[in-house]
């Protein structure tokens, strides 16, 4: 069956066109693109993707398919997918389905035949930026006005419509060292189960857990997810965050956790041009020196003072804060640290030390949170 024709319009008004690819109709998001080769079932089930649109650099997307193990939650959330030459066939004894069905079967709209190539420069060049893709439309300049109606992501509260609606527990494999409250701000299925697999029995609550239902877990470690919007939006979790730092509980925040821990200390956030996306970014742990091959998707980042320098300290009201990661791209903060002289209090990174299909580099991290919780007993 030919696809019908697709539009793609950038709320700058750049153009494209190609060939409808999953659902048909027509969809609005945030244009950003991602890096990664592999991988793109784990991006596409992603909730901190929600109300994205997702150009994929790769130029051959699909051919694997779609199969049962690898989501990493119970949908895919992205708003709109773009690539330049999906499979035309699926080759994988562990796929289900193809990409292309899994995109209609939820309703995903999307756009091939691309030249991402060129949409990607553009967005490196004038930032992400909000964007259309519509197979019913054929007016570019009708498809803009409705791009430029809608909002943005900076300002944007979305942890609480990807989050979980109740409380569960994942068992801890083997035996129980640990009990962690983990605050499910758009948790990847993967993290539970990385912490699973070292004695953590993990609590998922909803974002809109008080501190009295973290302590009532009675934690010995408290953990932030990633997920997606404006960390300044969100201010609910921010005094969550500081009332079980003033209660000494150990905290580990990834992504949206690092935001989120940032601002708890009393740091700014701000909002990347057009953000890091994929698993092949480099940064670097200032704590052993060692670099790492991280996988990303952050479309904003803790703001360090800005007359204080990356290796200097700031006084926090709950300790020392430092930077331990950074980013050897563009130094962006990606990790910080809390500590009181020489013990750590609680540590957090921007990127993802639980990414599948990977890279594992960043994994000693929740061995890290493990020797934490053992020393705040």
């Amino acid at each position: 069956m030919t696809p019908a024709p697709a539009l793609l319009v950038l709320e700058d008004g750049r153009t494209f066109r190609g060939d409808s690819y999953g659902a048909e109709g027509e969809t609005f998001g945030e244009a950003v693109f991602s890096t990664g080769m592999t991988g793109y079932q784990e991006t596409l089930t992603d909730p901190s993707y929600h109300r994205q649109v997702v150009v994929m650099t790769a130029p051959h997307v699909g051919n694997t398919g779609m199969n049962d193990e690898d989501p990493e939650s119970s949908r895919i959330w992205v708003s709109g997918y773009v690539v330049r030459d999906p499979a035309r066939i699926p080759s994988s004894w562990r796929s289900r389905r193809s990409l292309d069905d899994a995109l209609r079967e939820q309703g995903v709209v999307g756009i091939s035949g691309v030249d991402t190539r060129a949409l990607t420069r553009h967005l490196r060049e004038r930032g992400a930026m909000r964007v259309g893709i519509s197979t019913t439309e054929t007016d570019p300049e009708a498809l803009l006005l409705r791009v430029r109606e809608q909002d943005g992501m900076a300002g944007a509260n979305l942890s609480e419509a990807v989050s979980t609606a109740g409380a569960y527990v994942v068992p801890a494999v083997g035996e129980k060292r640990f009990t962690v409250a983990a605050l499910d701000l758009g948790l990847k299925a993967n993290t539970p189960r990385m912490m699973a697999e070292r004695g953590i029995e993990v609590h998922v609550l909803p974002a809109t857990a008080s501190l009295e239902d973290v302590q009532a877990v009675g934690p010995d470690g408290l953990f932030f997810s990633n997920g997606p919007g404006d960390p300044a939006a969100t201010t609910g979790q921010v005094e969550l965050l500081r009332g079980a730092l003033e209660a000494g509980i150990p905290y580990f925040g990834i992504c949206f956790g690092n935001q989120l821990f940032g601002r708890a200390l009393g740091l700014g956030t701000y909002k990347l041009t057009y953000g890091h996306r994929g698993i092949n970014q480099p940064v670097i742990d200032r704590t052993t020196g060692k670099v790492e091959v991280t996988a990303h998707n952050h479309g904003f980042a803790v703001e360090w003072p800005g007359d204080t320098a990356l290796d200097a300290p700031v006084a926090t009201p709950y300790g020392e804060a430092r930077v331990s990661h950074v980013c050897l791209n563009d130094n962006v903060v990606e990790g910080l640290e809390l500590r009181e002289g020489e013990r750590l209090l609680a540590f957090s990174v921007q990127y993802h030390p639980e990414a599948a299909a990977g890279p594992h580099d960043a994994a000693y991290l929740f061995d890290r949170f493990c020797e934490l919780m053992e020393g705040g007993r």
